[in-house]
């Protein structure tokens, strides 16, 4: 059964950080793409960072360049997002996706909120 599943979501004050993690089951990880979105509430999902499946090239929205990191450990089959210098438009739903030719998985999402 192929399972995603998201957690470091939360509650932090502009100018924090967090660490999302999504911890993967039931496929091959290292043989797929891995890729973190958001959504922000009444809004479209964009595609946030990206990193190939060995971890070497990686692709990040503009907005958050600099300020987040994606990377994986593929003995773990885990993902991470880290995320610096929050801003309150960082608030959104993220959810992370992998994808290669032989699948295409999402998690359920898990939610993140900048305010003070």
């Amino acid at each position: 059964q192929v399972q995603l599943v998201e957690s470091g979501g939360g509650l932090v004050q502009p100018g924090g950080s967090l660490r999302l993690s999504c911890t993967t089951a039931g496929f091959t990880f290292s043989y797929y793409i891995m890729a973190w979105y958001r959504q922000p509430r009444g809004k479209a999902r964009e595609l946030v960072a990206a990193v190939s499946t060995d971890g070497g090239r990686t692709n990040y929205a503009d907005s958050v360049k600099g300020r987040f990191t994606i990377s994986r450990d593929n003995g773990k089959s885990t993902r991470y997002l880290h995320m610096n210098s929050l801003k309150p438009e960082d608030t959104a739903v993220y959810s992370c996706h992998a994808y290669s030719t032989f699948g295409d998985y999402w998690g359920q999402g898990t939610q993140v909120t900048v305010s003070s």
